[in-house]
C-alpha cells in the first residue's frame, strides 16, 4: 500500500505550487511578490487577489496565472533535469540573496545547493577578453577556490569562462545563467555547464524551456552580485554588462576589485575606471582575501527575515518580518472616483526614469497606505514597474 502524504506533507506540497504560481505569474516581479506575501500573509490568498488588483489598477484582462497543473509540470521538469528548485523563504535559500529588495522568488539548481550559502566571491568581465586577461582570471579563480571560497560567474565566453575553469580545479565555483537548465548559453558552453554542475551548481530563476534573451542579463547580474561577498572585475569596457554586476554589488553593500590593465587597451578601461572611484586594486589573491568582508556581518545585516516555506508550530505568522509589514487599512477609499483620484495623482508624479516611492507619498495628498495599495495595483495592471532601491517608474507599453 503506497504510502499517503501526512496532512503537514500535502500543506507544503500545496504552499510551493502557491508560491510559484505567484512568482510566475503576469505582472508580479521579485518587489511585488514580497509586498503581495506582506499583505495577504500567504501565497493562496495573494493569488485570489490578483485579478481583482489589476482590475482596480485600470486593466481590462485579468492577468496570466500558472495553473496548478502548469506549476506540478515545471517542478516535474526541473527534477527531471537532476535540479530542484529553492523558494525565498526556504531554509536552503541562500542568505546573502536574501537580502537584495529584487531577490528571486525562486530559483532553480543543478548541482550542489549548500555551496550557495557559503564564502563566495564573483570574478566577471569581457566576452571579447585578451589571452592575458583570461590567465589572470583563470589563475585568479584557482588560488580563490584553493584558498576556501566558492568563485562565482555567468559562464559567459571570455573571463567568464576562464573563471570557471580555474575554479574547477578545486570544484568550487557557481555559473548563474540566464535562461533555463535546459538551454545552455552559449551553445558551446554545454559541456562547462555539465562539467560544473558536477562539482559546483549552476542556478537560474527562469523556468525551463526559456532562451536566454538581451533583457534576461541584468537580472543574471544581479543575482551573481548577491550571492557574492564582493564582486573582481578584470577587463571591461566601459557601459559593459560587468559594470552593471559592479553598479548592483556596491548597491547590495559588497566589496568591488578590479584588476589593472594597459590605458592603451580599451577593454581596460571599466576595470580601471572602478579603481579610479574606489574599488579595490588586484594583483593577486591575496588582495581579494584581504579585503573581503566577514561573512556573516553581511548575511545578517539588515537581512529580511522571510518567511519559512516549510510549516512549524512554533514559528512566526507567516507574515512577519517581510519587507513590508502588511499595512492597517491599505485598501483604498470604497469611492471609484477617490480611487481614480489616486491612480491619476501617482502616475502623473511618474515617468520612465525611477522615483523613490518615498517623494511619491511625499508629494501626494492621499494616506500612504492608499499610495502603497495603489502602486501594487498599477504595478498589477501594467502600467507602472517596482525596482529595488524603493523606486518605481511608469511602463510607456501598457499591458492594460
Amino acid at each position: 500500500m503506497p504510502d499517503q502524504a501526512t496532512p503537514t506533507q500535502a500543506m507544503i506540497a500545496q504552499t510551493i505550487i502557491d508560491r510559484l504560481r505567484l512568482a510566475r505569474a503576469e505582472g508580479v516581479g521579485p518587489v511585488t511578490y514580497r509586498r503581495l506575501l506582506a499583505r495577504f500573509a500567504t501565497p493562496a490568498a495573494a493569488l485570489k487577489a490578483l485579478p481583482s488588483l489589476a482590475r482596480a489598477g485600470g486593466r481590462a484582462n485579468p492577468p496570466a496565472i500558472p495553473t496548478e497543473a502548469e506549476a506540478i509540470a515545471e517542478l516535474d521538469r526541473t527534477a527531471r533535469l537532476g535540479a530542484q528548485l529553492v523558494m525565498l523563504g526556504d531554509p536552503a535559500y541562500p542568505p546573502l540573496l536574501a537580502r537584495l529588495d529584487d531577490a528571486p522568488p525562486v530559483i532553480a539548481v543543478l548541482g550542489d545547493p549548500a555551496l550557495l550559502s557559503q564564502r563566495a566571491v564573483a570574478l566577471v568581465g569581457g566576452r571579447n577578453a585578451s589571452v592575458n586577461g583570461r590567465r589572470i582570471a583563470e589563475d585568479l579563480a584557482a588560488e580563490l577556490a584553493a584558498a576556501g571560497l566558492v568563485v562565482i560567474s555567468g559562464m559567459a565566453r571570455g573571463i567568464d569562462a576562464a573563471a570557471h575553469a580555474g575554479a574547477l580545479t578545486a570544484g568550487r565555483t557557481i555559473a548563474v545563467v540566464a535562461g533555463g537548465l535546459d538551454c545552455p548559453y552559449p551553445p558551446e558552453h554545454a559541456d562547462l555547464q555539465r562539467r560544473i554542475a558536477a562539482t559546483g551548481a549552476v542556478v537560474t530563476e527562469a523556468p525551463p524551456g526559456i532562451v536566454p534573451q538581451s533583457r534576461h542579463f541584468p537580472h543574471r547580474n544581479r543575482i551573481i552580485a548577491g550571492l557574492a561577498l564582493g564582486v573582481v572585475v578584470v577587463e571591461a569596457a566601459p557601459r559593459s554588462g560587468s559594470l552593471i554586476t559592479a553598479r548592483l554589488a556596491v548597491e547590495a553593500g559588497r566589496e568591488v576589485f578590479a584588476v589593472p590593465g594597459s590605458p592603451l587597451d580599451p577593454r581596460a578601461r571599466g576595470a580601471n575606471d572602478l579603481i579610479r572611484q574606489g574599488a579595490v586594486l588586484v594583483e593577486t589573491a591575496a588582495d581579494v582575501l584581504a579585503n573581503l568582508p566577514d561573512h556573516a556581518a553581511v548575511a545578517n545585516a539588515g537581512l529580511f527575515d522571510t518567511p519559512l516555506l516549510f510549516p512549524d508550530s512554533d514559528a512566526p505568522d507567516a507574515a512577519a518580518g517581510l519587507a513590508e509589514p502588511p499595512p492597517a487599512g491599505a485598501d483604498l477609499q470604497d469611492s471609484a472616483l477617490d480611487r481614480a483620484a489616486i491612480h491619476a495623482q501617482v502616475l502623473e508624479l511618474l515617468g520612465p526614469s525611477p522615483t523613490p516611492v518615498d517623494a511619491v507619498l511625499r508629494r501626494c495628498q492621499f494616506s500612504a497606505p492608499a499610495i502603497m495599495a495603489a502602486l501594487l495595483e498599477l504595478e498589477l495592471a501594467g502600467r507602472i514597474e517596482t525596482l529595488p532601491g524603493g523606486r518605481v517608474a511608469a511602463l510607456s507599453d501598457l499591458t492594460a
